[in-house]
């Protein structure tokens, strides 16, 4: 096994090795066959597949997760839709600037601008003024088709709730560093969460936006602010890497779990241990 590979590539292969599953990995490991007899069943990126389309489709668009989950009464962190204006004017309308500019007006302690679809806080900005929130835009358009914007709330605490069929698998608050941001990649640290009122309300919070927008596997970010809890994404490709680095058995038998359920076994072994 090449020791390069991603933790989500390396489960896979080690479920498959147990269960006689032939694995084809390709892409660089971004697309995974599997096959077990006629059954084929595909990995793409970080989804293994088991969510439906538009349930992946609603947690790989922020404005349409915000959408969804207001509808369901499911408190959340707003997030406002604008697309690139080089879509066109008709698509777009004239006044797409001096919407943003409300927004932020609306918003004096300041906005975040990020890609509508994406993850790992990558092309992330926290704006104050008009100047930056011209920065970020032109930033954000420079690769993607839409960009959303927030307004920036002082998080006291994020945590993380990976969830399968309602059950939740993995528990983890993202303890930051030096960066105003809680991801992973920016620096921050997954602790376990240990049982107590914290870990009992982001656990019902997370189910209820999973229900809202019916998805089956899904790692979901709650956000606490002022002391109240919300949602602030939800994400269809389940990813710990950073994770498998300080409990690797925990993510493993999160992967077979998933696996589990996508190829209709049921085994002891294979399946995880509520987290702490």
């Amino acid at each position: 096994m090449a020791t390069s590979e991603r933790i989500f590539v390396q489960a896979i292969r080690r479920y498959g090795a147990r269960h006689g599953i032939d694995v084809d990995v390709r892409a660089d490991g971004w697309l995974i066959a599997m096959r077990r007899g006629e059954m084929r069943r595909f990995a793409f990126g970080y989804d293994i597949g088991l969510n439906s389309a538009i349930a992946h489709r609603l947690a790989s668009d922020k404005s349409a997760t915000s959408e969804a989950l207001s509808l369901a009464c499911v408190p959340c962190i707003p997030h406002h839709l604008f697309l690139n204006p080089k879509l066109g004017r008709n698509v777009v309308g004239p006044d797409w600037r001096d919407a943003m500019l409300e927004l932020l007006r609306a918003h004096p302690q300041g906005v975040v601008v990020k890609p509508n679809e994406g993850t790992s806080g990558r092309s992330v900005f926290k704006v104050t003024i008009a100047a930056e929130l011209d920065h970020a835009a032109g930033e954000v358009f420079s690769m993607s088709t839409g960009l959303v914007i927030s307004p920036y709330v002082a998080i006291e605490e994020e945590v993380r709730v990976i969830l399968l069929d309602d059950a939740p698998l993995v528990i983890y608050s993202k303890r930051r560093g030096a960066d105003w941001r809680h991801n992973l990649d920016a620096g921050a640290k997954p602790v376990l969460l240990e049982d107590g009122e914290a870990r009992t309300a982001c656990v019902k919070l997370a189910i209820d936006a999973a229900r809202a927008i019916g998805i089956t596997f899904a790692s979901i970010d709650v956000v606490r602010v002022d002391g109240d809890w919300r949602v602030l994404e939800i994400n269809s490709g389940v990813m710990m890497e950073a994770l498998a680095k300080l409990h690797p058995e925990l993510v493993q038998a999160t992967y077979d779990a998933a696996l589990d359920r996508m190829f209709g076994d049921v085994s002891a072994s294979t399946n995880p241990s509520p987290s702490p």
